[in-house]
């Protein structure tokens, strides 16, 4: 128990007995790279199910992790434990028009509140590029998307709910533990259970898109200006050519104007999931033509605009599965460090099928955030799952650890404690808190074990 703080012990007879199973065989993530064999799993659909789960797991000896759906190519949800499934533990628990909330439990599909939200006229500020991870899950790991002025999903909560070691329920926001609260918006999972989520909302507004083709000497030389000038930028730059394709979005007073639909299906669906899919498999089995793949795909996309509500913006569908690593670098550095990374790839024989990928965000004040204290540019690299990426991912990994680059924490990276202790100014007040709210480490397993130390 944490003195001096407000907090619920759940009795240990309180609701019914949480849906415990017997293993559910192999679990494996989205990318196909990580797998867990746990003892047992557990399917909660109550906080104090929650509670239980976690104390039974703790008096058997074993470790526990909650399971979204598996979008972490990581192994930060890994566990021969107890692997807690959170699918009856969903939905929109309030809305509250009057202080600008919402409020969701934490197997909450992010597509399910934004589909809820848009419903009642009201969005999240900005968003990550997909909508199936869970709302616990993208918080814990640091999603964010690309925004001057609007950070990641995590940045974005007032108030969260936290089942912790010892079955303890505490509800934290910045005015009720505040210290807790400022950690476990990005906690990896090593703080406790979140078991419900609070985020701030506003009033739906509409985005206008505007998507086009740029060469990247172009995007480097405007890299500062585009940034400055738009509310979210982003761009890819394909390797072994000098193209990219851009995306600026900006809210607008214009007339909702949606992508056609059979426009929207040949770009968003045939070319950029199916085709792009085939063409990565013929690349896999035939990296010598991945060069001319990347100059047709560099291509294919055309400059489109439209105006929609923000989650038909910001977000799209991703179909061809791949593994990543992605770095957060001071965003003065980002132009240099990408032409690095482009100088690296030039001089090698790597053959890339996927476009490296970079956005901004501005700097906040979680431990954890790989925009703590920082104004940040995202570098992140892709290979379609299957790949070895060892050698591609190693030489980028050293370019950005120059910079002294903070890997997302749901993403491939091989820092250690020692390396990430020195670019997290707060790294030293997490694991602190850590210890105390988990000393016998039932929410660990060896991905912590690496990135947090013992």
């Amino acid at each position: 128990m944490l003195p001096g703080r407000k907090q619920r012990r759940v009795p240990p007879g309180a609701g019914r007995l949480p849906r415990v199973a017997g293993p559910r065989g192999l679990w494996r993530n989205w990318a196909g790279n990580i797998t867990a064999r746990p003892v047992r799993s557990a399917s909660p659909s109550s906080v104090e199910e929650v509670a239980r789960t976690v104390t039974a797991a703790a008096e058997d000896g074993l470790t526990v992790k909650p399971v979204g759906t598996g979008h972490s190519v990581t192994a930060a949800a890994a566990t021969d434990g107890v692997l807690m499934h959170p699918e009856r533990l969903s939905g929109i628990q309030a809305i509250d028009r009057a202080a600008g909330t919402v409020t969701a439990a934490m197997g909450t599909p992010l597509r399910q509140l934004n589909v809820a939200l848009a419903a009642e006229a009201l969005s999240l500020t900005a968003m990550g590029d997909i909508m199936e991870q869970t709302v616990a899950g993208a918080v814990s790991t640091g999603t964010h998307g690309s925004g001057r002025d609007s950070g990641s999903m995590a940045a974005q909560l007032t108030a969260l709910q936290l089942v912790t070691a010892d079955g303890s329920l505490l509800t934290c926001s910045r005015h009720e533990n505040a210290d807790v609260f400022a950690a476990a918006r990005i906690g990896l999972g090593a703080l406790g259970v979140i078991t419900s989520v609070t985020f701030a909302v506003e009033p739906l507004f509409l985005l206008t898109a505007r998507e086009e083709p740029m060469s990247f000497d172009r995007v480097t030389a405007e890299f500062e200006e585009l940034t400055a000038c738009n509310e979210h930028f982003e761009f890819y730059w394909f390797p072994h050519t000098g193209n990219c394709t851009t995306k600026r979005d900006n809210r607008s007073a214009e007339p909702i104007a949606p992508v056609g639909r059979i426009s929207g299906w040949i770009e968003d669906e045939l070319l950029s999931n199916g085709v792009f899919g085939l063409l990565c498999a013929v690349g896999k089995a035939a990296p010598a033509a991945i060069p001319g793949i990347a100059r047709l795909t560099s291509r294919a996309l055309s400059a489109r605009t439209y105006t929609d509500i923000p989650y038909k913006v910001l977000t799209s569908p991703r179909r061809v599965r791949f593994v990543e690593m992605e770095y957060a670098v001071p965003r003065e550095a980002a132009v240099q460090a990408l032409c690095e990374v482009k100088a690296m790839m030039d001089a090698s024989d790597l053959r890339i099928s996927f476009p490296v990928q970079v956005r901004v965000a501005p700097a906040d004040r979680i431990p954890l955030s790989t925009a703590s204290g920082r104004d940040s540019a995202y570098i992140a690299v892709h290979l379609y799952r299957g790949t070895p990426h060892g050698a591609y991912f190693d030489a980028v990994e050293r370019i950005m650890t120059a910079y002294g680059g903070r890997p997302h924490w749901g993403k491939l990276h091989s820092r250690d404690a020692a390396y990430l202790a020195g670019v997290y100014p707060r790294f030293g007040e997490f694991v602190a808190l850590r210890d105390r709210l988990d000393p016998d480490r039932v929410f660990g397993n060896a991905y912590l074990q690496r990135v947090l130390g013992d």
